[in-house]
């Protein structure tokens, strides 16, 4: 689990391919002994493993359906991305609940200064949209972020200066790719409420109202 707050903004300097799936290389400026081989970090929203590491550059398997799923498919050398460790028991909650699972790659098709902030607007899938409400939490390449309006096909968002410096988004701009992971809590929601399709037992407004929820 993770919280969508980015601890450093690294950069890839390797991604070799091999089939359908890749080794990446990413360089950041994490403190000597806070990466261990094993541990799970985010980059740009997306859980992977440490398997190797030597000095401040971490190595990832990304797999063919990571690859194929996420914006990983234009990652060159030289991109910068986002990194965040996963979250401790002891630590704030300060974001949302991230999980590192992207739903889909939306597609920045607005970006606009307005009143020392920058507002992006981004269009994704119809089936990933539904879950995205005004107000509501979605994370971008990791980022916890806040939904300033939604549509059918889209969403906006609001990004104040810090926000901006501390990640990639300075340098995002129309046409650009980006993961997105929509609440966990929603698509929970939705799955309670589907019967029994893919053999879920499913709850309908009747049996809530019977045990007292509505």
């Amino acid at each position: 689990m993770f919280t969508g707050l980015i601890e450093v903004v690294g950069k890839v300097v390797q991604l070799d391919r091999a089939g359908s799936a890749a080794r990446l290389a990413v360089a950041a400026a994490f403190p000597g002994d806070a990466v261990r081989l094993g541990d799970s970090i985010a980059i740009n929203g997306v859980c992977l493993t440490v398997v190797s590491m030597e000095g401040g550059t971490f190595v990832f398997d990304v797999s063919p359906e990571t690859l194929e799923r996420t914006a990983f498919r234009g990652v060159k050398t030289g991109t910068p991305v986002n990194l965040e460790r996963a979250l401790r028991l002891s630590d704030r909650l300060g974001g949302h609940i991230v999980t590192g699972h992207v739903d889909c790659v939306a597609t920045v098709a607005e970006r606009r200064e307005q009143s020392g902030n920058t507002v992006f607007t981004f269009r994704l899938p119809r089936d990933a949209a539904r879950y995205v409400v005004a107000k509501g939490s979605i994370t971008i390449d990791g980022i916890s972020l806040t939904v300033n309006t939604a549509t059918s096909d889209g969403f906006s968002v609001n990004i104040i200066p810090h926000t901006a410096v501390s990640t990639t988004l300075q340098f995002r701009k129309p046409g650009d790719e980006v993961n997105i992971e929509t609440d966990i809590l929603g698509k929970y929601v939705e799955r309670l409420f589907t019967g029994k399709k893919e053999g879920g037992t499913g709850l309908t407004l009747e049996l809530l109202a019977k045990n007292g929820f509505l």
